[in-house]
């Protein structure tokens, strides 16, 4: 699903990925940890294409990113669910509005739009807050919301940069809950976390990154 040969990432002032290494097969549920400053973000960048590689090659779903054509983003992106640790949600939206939106650019029909939303908010066990606006949820349910919105249109990949750094401990292991419950049901997941606690006896693997370089893996 996803490979990384070598892969570095220069900046002005400092190197983000130095020779990275690294495969995820379909289907499972990694980790991505370490410090602040890591790298940890723009790997994720790097896969979702809103940033390439200096040197390396990055493989995700059978295209090598370095040589894709700007007309074949879209098509890779739309396969791929993404998490902000910020929500990014609209408050002048409903929840429901919100979560429907992804569908809506595409061109969806209407009536497909609403079961599609309904059973992504079934997901999150927020179906009863359809109707209600993001400043009326909490932080621990408006990253739900962000989660639904991220699985409506049935992506192969997700990618969740930070998801839990807005909320209690309490609520971050919910969230890890639901990650791994869309997990089961088939999609490949990847989450970058500082907090060792998110994959503590998850028995997920972790692949660790330093200052840009990989130093490692294990299971949480």
């Amino acid at each position: 699903m996803i490979r990384f040969e070598d892969v570095s990432k220069h900046y002005d002032n400092h190197t983000a990925l130095r020779k990275v290494s690294f495969s995820v097969e379909r289907g499972e549920m990694v980790f991505i940890t370490g410090p602040s400053g890591s790298g940890k973000s723009t790997l994720l960048k790097l896969i979702y294409l809103s940033e390439r590689a200096d040197e390396g090659s990055v493989f995700v779903s059978g295209w090598e990113i370095n040589t894709m054509r700007d007309s074949d983003v879209p098509v890779l992106r739309r396969k791929i669910g993404v998490v902000y640790q910020e929500f990014r949600l609209l408050y002048n939206m409903s929840v429901f509005e919100n979560v429907a939106i992804a569908l809506r650019i595409r061109g969806v029909d209407e009536r497909e739009v609403k079961a599609r939303v309904f059973d992504s908010l079934k997901i999150v066990n927020l179906r009863h807050k359809s109707d209600n606006y993001p400043h009326a949820l909490s932080g621990g349910e408006q990253q739900r919301i962000a989660i639904a919105r991220a699985i409506v249109a049935e992506p192969i990949l997700i990618l969740a940069d930070e998801p839990t750094g807005n909320v209690d401990p309490d609520t971050s292991a919910g969230i890890i809950r639901t990650f791994k419950e869309i997990n089961a049901r088939g999609a490949t997941i990847l989450i970058a976390t500082h907090n060792r606690e998110l994959f503590r006896d998850t028995g997920k693997r972790t692949l660790k990154l330093d200052f840009g370089n990989f130093v490692g893996e294990g299971i949480g």
